[in-house]
């Protein structure tokens, strides 16, 4: 070990910052934000530190670096390009036991600054001793999508809650048993969704009747339309935090890889003519699995509120009086049309975009064909494979122009994807020969997926390195952390 990690209180103590320039102010800013007793020796001043001298935030001691500026200071901080001054303020630093950084030169360093995750009163520092900034940095970029903003809420006011807990347990045991039960339950949820006084009520509770069984609850969650980078910070930090996670088959496989090792994996997808699990059974296993004191997760392929019954659970969920939230997704739509290079909206071609379902619900209200059949607008037709002459033909018949550009993209966002063009005559034909699943749109700014699409040509490379790789038996698990 080349470092011990301390976390040191810096707080009204005197700290020397030699440098004026925009590496200096950023350092300055960190330092600030500790309540360092700053002091900054430069002859000029980068604009921002201009900005907070002005304000009186530092002390500026105009001019160059001077032997006697270190009587007094804590730590003392080199951010200049004089590779001499920077080794004359380390030596002198040093000679007086002054705990020293000079700024990208690690060997004049006895003190160094790591890459920080802040979730104040929670600091994550992520350190390589200084041989590889660039990977702690990659680190830290993984570590603050995986790390709850609400950490420091809850942390907060766990630390108010502290000593009640303690009078409330005599036991370290207990205590521990408390907290984890807190972090992983309904206290983590409601202080995630900015719920702070029902939080502390749900501590209250939870401390009144110190329960066995715990409370279930229920994520609605939007998976994205395939490609699992589309999923959301939220939406990966709850499926990380799920007990069971039931799912549908439009969900990518790339994203249930995201989910935590040791959660319960459950499909319960509908596909055209094969409804593998009624929608009432998914309605009894939300509730046995929240009555069992389970966190659920209820993942669904593009955004749960779009075309995907996300309402109707939760308005069983509400009715049996299981908590939950929902944390919404990228839908097909606008997903697969921005991997296809369609814009859904253009001021040449289209002034509005309509989402509607082929798959209508058995003896429902028709569509209002006569409004979809007009210019100037864009149609994404969801579940409209096996409806697409349909489709074609009531448009037309409206009088939707024959000859409209249309596009099927089949496995959008996917390394697999299709996009089949033609027109709205043709529509038919290319929904027969698209790979499923499948969105059909419809209007002239199809015909711009010849001009900007972007993605066909990285998915055949992408396509043929998973080849490559599993040819040589590598697996393809995203770098992520179970955080429970």
């Amino acid at each position: 070990m080349d470092y011990l990690p301390l976390f040191i209180e810096l707080k009204a103590r005197s700290v020397l910052l030699v440098g004026g320039g925009e590496i200096a102010s950023r350092k300055a800013d960190l330092l600030l934000r500790t309540g360092a007793a700053l002091t900054v020796v430069a002859p000029e001043l980068h604009v921002e530190l201009q900005q907070r001298q002005q304000k009186g935030e530092f002390e500026w001691l105009q001019g160059t670096f001077k032997t006697e500026y270190l009587d007094g200071i804590f730590l003392v901080i080199a951010a200049t390009d004089d590779h001499n001054l920077n080794q004359h303020i380390f030596a002198e630093a040093n000679q007086r036991a002054i705990l020293t950084n000079v700024v990208d030169n690690q060997s004049l360093c006895s003190a160094i600054f790591p890459s920080i995750i802040d979730r104040s009163p929670v600091i994550v520092a992520i350190s390589s001793a200084g041989k590889s900034p660039v990977l702690t940095r990659l680190l830290r970029e993984k570590l603050e999508s995986l790390l709850p903003f609400s950490l420091g809420a809850m942390a907060n006011i766990a630390g108010r809650w502290r000593e009640r807990v303690k009078q409330h347990f005599t036991s370290l045991r207990q205590r521990r048993h408390f907290w984890e039960k807190a972090f992983n339950g309904r206290f983590a949820t409601l202080v995630a969704n900015g719920q702070l006084q029902q939080a502390e009520k749900q501590l209250e509770q939870q401390l009144a009747h110190d329960a066995s069984h715990p409370q279930g609850e229920l994520a609605l969650v939007g998976a994205g339309p395939g490609d699992p980078g589309l999923l959301t910070i939220k939406g990966l930090q709850v499926i990380q935090q799920a007990d069971v996670v039931l799912y549908d088959h439009l969900v990518s496989a790339g994203v249930l890889e995201l989910v935590r090792r040791d959660a319960d994996k459950i499909c319960v997808g509908k596909r055209a003519g094969d409804h593998s699990v009624a929608q009432e059974d998914i309605h009894k296993l939300i509730i046995k699995l929240a009555d069992q004191g389970k966190k659920i997760v209820r993942l669904k392929g593009g955004d749960p509120f779009i075309f995907g019954r996300g309402g109707e659970e939760l308005q069983i969920a509400a009715a049996a009086g299981i908590p939950f939230q929902v944390v919404p997704g990228i839908t097909a739509a606008i997903g697969a049309s921005a991997y296809a290079g369609i814009p859904l909206t253009h001021r040449e071609h289209a002034q509005s975009v309509t989402f509607i379902t082929g798959h209508c619900r058995e003896n429902g209200t028709e569509l209002d064909w006569p409004v979809l059949a007009r210019g100037n607008q864009t149609l994404a037709i969801y579940m409209g494979i096996v409806k697409a002459a349909l489709i074609s033909q009531k448009l037309i018949s409206h009088g939707r122009d024959r000859n409209t550009p249309v596009a099927v993209i089949g496995c959008g966002t996917r390394p697999e994807q299709q996009v089949l063009t033609g027109t709205l005559s043709e529509l038919e034909r290319l929904a027969q020969e698209a790979p499923s699943p499948a969105l059909l749109v419809v209007g002239e700014v199809a015909q711009l997926h010849h001009q900007i699409a972007w993605f066909e040509q990285q998915s055949a490379d992408q396509k043929q390195f998973i080849e490559q790789r599993d040819a040589a038996g590598q697996t393809n698990r995203p770098a992520v952390i179970d955080l429970v």
